[in-house]
């Protein structure tokens, strides 16, 4: 090795161990995360090997027979559990054609108010509900809407018109749901946006307005285009989303008189897998569920790709 090349090699070594010298709290502070994520959600990976056995909770996940597919084809012969597929795609697809757009429009609007004072206080109130569980929500909804008590209801009948039965009929059931979705997450949501919006350049604003572009025109070929990789980014992980749904959300809100459109996978796997104490046919639904949701979202990745959006990897 010549002298050159030794010399670069002491250069390179020293700089690593300069680098090292002024960065190791970082490293060690990302020991912790690493440590989290490799305990509570690496390892028991390992026990995805439930969906092929008879699970037996005495013996314990390895020493339980083996039963190969029997239990995803216990799940595929289920009506409950084809009608819970169901529902979870029409719930979700019903929350992104709703929820999707709206918190992008109350953006645009928000970011068009002059006043800060009162768009302040606009962002607070609406945001607000985020910070609220399900219990709380569906028991606001049942205190509103219940067909004989309810203040909606009630407010009816004192006009002379019959009660509306929000949460009794399917039909109103669904629409219900939607809305109350939208209410308590249009607000979060809408943070992202504004965030997004207040790294657009503002000279691009003030070019727009010396080609004579009026409030709407900026919105059109400013705003949204400078938002279109944040709107792209979050479309992409709400498909990966579209076969995974929340426990707590459809579970507060059914009732027997809606099941047929309110049981979901995340209450089917509860009520037949978790108090039918059939483990294993639960992890073979949630395998089942996971795989497309990831075939969702590689797909929607690849289609932004292929149309010239960065996506996200």
């Amino acid at each position: 090795m010549s002298v050159n090349s030794e010399a670069l090699v002491a250069k390179r070594v020293s700089k690593r161990r300069s680098y090292f010298r002024r960065t190791w709290s970082l490293y060690l502070m990302l020991l912790l995360p690493l440590a989290y994520f490799i305990v509570f959600r690496y390892v028991p990976m390992t026990n995805i090997v439930m969906v092929f056995k008879n699970y037996n909770m005495f013996k314990g996940v390895w020493e339980s027979e083996w039963a190969g597919f029997v239990w995803f084809q216990k799940a595929f012969a289920s009506k409950d559990f084809w009608l819970s597929l169901r529902n979870t795609l029409g719930l979700n697809i019903l929350d992104l054609i709703i929820g999707f757009p709206m918190p992008i429009i109350l953006a645009l609007l928000l970011n068009e108010v002059v006043y800060k004072r009162l768009k302040r206080i606009t962002q607070t109130i609406i945001y607000l509900p985020h910070f609220l569980s399900w219990i709380i929500i569906s028991g606001i909804a049942f205190q509103l809407l219940a067909p004989k008590s309810g203040v909606i209801n009630t407010f009816l009948i004192n006009a002379g018109f019959e009660p509306i039965e929000f949460l009794g009929k399917e039909s109103l059931w669904i629409g219900t749901y939607a809305l109350l979705g939208l209410w308590k997450e249009v607000g979060w949501n809408t943070i992202i946006y504004l965030a997004a919006i207040t790294g657009i350049n503002t000279e691009l604003y003030e070019a727009a307005e010396i080609d004579g572009a009026g409030r709407f025109q900026k919105v059109w070929h400013v705003t949204l285009p400078g938002i279109r990789s944040t709107i792209i980014i979050l479309l992409i992980m709400n498909m990966g989303r579209i076969l995974g749904i929340e426990f707590d959300r459809p579970f507060a809100l059914q009732n027997s008189s809606v099941m047929k459109v309110a049981d979901v996978i995340s209450t089917y796997v509860y009520r037949v897998g978790i108090r039918g104490l059939q483990f294993s046919l639960t992890a073979a639904v949630g395998l089942f569920q996971s795989v497309v949701s990831l075939v969702f979202l590689t797909t929607a990745n690849w289609l932004a790709k292929k149309f010239g959006e960065r996506g996200i990897w």
